[in-house]
């Protein structure tokens, strides 16, 4: 690869940061995690009976610190709830509550499904293509780190 193809991938990059820019804005308080989160732990609950804080770590792979401190907030919030193990006091569950699943709904679900129809012109293969470059590319850069002389 040359530095013009190496630019225009860091061109589009930007682009693509643009464009989450457009998405709807979200109500008051509500940081662009919230909906994250509630979509990972809709995804684990589909293959486990509870969902640990852990889980949503290791899912998102972000640090458990941060997961721990935006799940405080949405408790506080009212999207989520919090229950510590009977078992093991060090593991803690966590559950969306019915104010999560309307927000989730509202900002995931129906805003992706409106979507799909402007988004025809782009084939699953396309998708796919961007999807696995963009996380290569994520990986290369998060993992070396090259000096400017």
């Amino acid at each position: 690869m040359n530095p013009e193809k190496i630019k225009r991938m860091m061109d589009a990059c930007y682009q693509a940061k643009r464009v989450r820019e457009l998405l709807p804005p979200l109500p008051e308080g509500v940081t662009p995690a919230y909906i994250r989160y509630i979509d990972a732990i809709h995804k684990l609950r589909s293959g486990q009976e509870r969902v640990k804080i852990s889980d949503i770590s290791d899912y998102l792979q972000l640090p458990r610190p941060g997961i721990t401190r935006t799940v405080t907030e949405m408790v506080k919030k009212g999207y989520l709830t919090k229950k510590t193990s009977s078992e093991d006091g060090r593991i803690t569950y966590v559950q969306v509550t019915k104010k999560g699943e309307e927000l989730s709904e509202k900002y995931d679900t129906n805003y992706y499904s409106r979507l799909c129809p402007y988004l025809a012109c782009i084939s699953e293969e396309e998708a796919d293509c961007m999807i696995e470059t963009i996380g290569k590319l994520y990986n290369v850069m998060s993992e070396r780190s090259v000096e400017i002389e």
